[in-house]
């Protein structure tokens, strides 16, 4: 069964744009525990929403996983873990932050109540709700 996520980056560090310009990356740096284990929890297949956080705060596009978590190569100590994604389509439109709290049907999307939690669960409604706003 295909699970849903939202992944957070500062666009100043790596941009949508970037990402699709990369076209695949692995997702490091995670290194908070929730965060880490929901990156355990991805599936090949799993598609995954492309949030900008701090300046633009909208979710972009879709990657999907491509790889599941293994070792983060970046982590000097710790067990942390990271997965590589694939850029796969930008939305229609970028779904604004103000957008989806104004959305009551998305009123208990972990944006919204774990707000600076980096990789989050999303589900199969909320993905279809985003999907529906970006037109």
């Amino acid at each position: 069964m295909k699970h849903y996520w939202l992944v957070k980056q500062e666009p100043s560090a790596y941009s949508w744009s970037d990402f699709v310009a990369d076209g695949k990356t692995s997702w490091t740096g995670v290194r908070n525990y929730t965060a880490r284990n929901n990156l355990r929890e991805m599936q090949k297949g799993d598609e995954v929403f492309y949030y900008h956080s701090v300046t633009d705060k909208a979710i972009l596009g879709i990657a999907e996983v491509v790889r599941t978590a293994y070792p983060d190569t970046t982590a000097e100590e710790g067990d942390w873990s990271a997965v590589d994604l694939a850029a796969r389509q930008p939305l229609s439109r970028p779904v604004t932050l103000d957008e989806i709290k104004k959305n009551a049907r998305l009123k208990e999307m972990a944006l919204l109540r774990l707000s600076r939690l980096s990789v989050q669960p999303v589900t199969s409604a909320e993905f279809k709700e985003i999907l529906r706003m970006s037109g």
